[in-house]
């Protein structure tokens, strides 16, 4: 049985992968989905062609981890496709947020990410594919994204040395870093009248982000970076160095 998992599949890159997989990867015979969300999950799972498994649980516990290693040892799926979207930012400076919000940003984006990955490799072959989703944040550390920034920074770092872990066994890993998208992530981190400019100079939409790092993956690239100013923000992040960059980010967070 040839599988796609997805985290973070109720809303934003996550549903919208489900569905660039559905259209363009035909050998895909079942979805298995994770979020909290549990009918958020049934509404796409009612529109996918294959049979769909819902996994809902919050990633920050064990419980839901534990699950699908335990049914990954149950049903020794093959995984064609494991996608990593869940995940939320908070905005804020570090001192004013939560302790707990800022430990569970670390819980989700690196620690249930890595744990997913981890169980799923042993199932995984030839031409599997690997998405991780982390941000354009990561090649820059952020004013008031701290923590956010940092974790993926650890996304970003963590994919393309694993991905070179597994060049032997021809398993493909992208790190998918876009800015700013029309999802429910601005609204979960709050504040959301800073970074004015930014969001509506930049802001993609989730299912062309999703489209592009479907074709990203499938043609191997180590990332995958959506729309012309993240691409030059990303090369400009590789010349530039950090404290020059950080300074013209200011302007942003006023």
């Amino acid at each position: 049985m040839n599988i796609a998992v997805i985290t973070g599949a109720s809303s934003g890159i996550g549903k919208e992968i489900c569905f660039a997989i559905q259209d363009r990867i035909p050998a895909v015979e079942e979805f298995w989905l994770f979020s909290r969300r549990k009918d958020e999950l049934q509404k796409i799972a009612n529109q996918l062609f294959c049979p769909t498994r819902i996994f809902s649980y919050d990633l920050t516990e064990k419980e839901g981890i534990e699950e699908y290693r335990s049914a990954l040892t149950k049903d020794k799926p093959s995984i064609l496709f494991l996608v990593n979207a869940a995940g939320f930012g908070k905005l804020g400076e570090t001192e004013k947020l939560s302790e707990s919000e800022q430990l569970k940003m670390i819980d989700l984006n690196c620690k249930a990410l890595t744990a997913f990955t981890v169980y799923s490799l042993p199932f995984m072959r030839r031409k599997s594919r690997i998405i991780q989703i982390a941000s354009a944040a990561a090649f820059l550390p952020q004013r008031e994204f701290s923590v956010y920034a940092a974790t993926k920074s650890y996304v970003y770092s963590f994919s393309l040395s694993l991905r070179e872990e597994l060049r032997e066994r021809e398993i493909g890993v992208t790190a998918v870093c876009p800015g700013p998208v029309d999802t429910e992530f601005f609204k979960v981190a709050g504040n959301e009248g800073k970074l004015r400019f930014a969001k509506s100079f930049f802001m993609a939409k989730p299912k062309k982000v999703a489209m592009q790092a479907l074709m990203d993956s499938v043609l191997k690239r180590p990332v995958s970076v959506y729309g012309f100013s993240m691409k030059l923000f990303y090369a400009m992040s590789r010349v530039i160095p950090d404290f020059i960059l950080i300074k013209f980010l200011r302007k942003f967070y006023t």
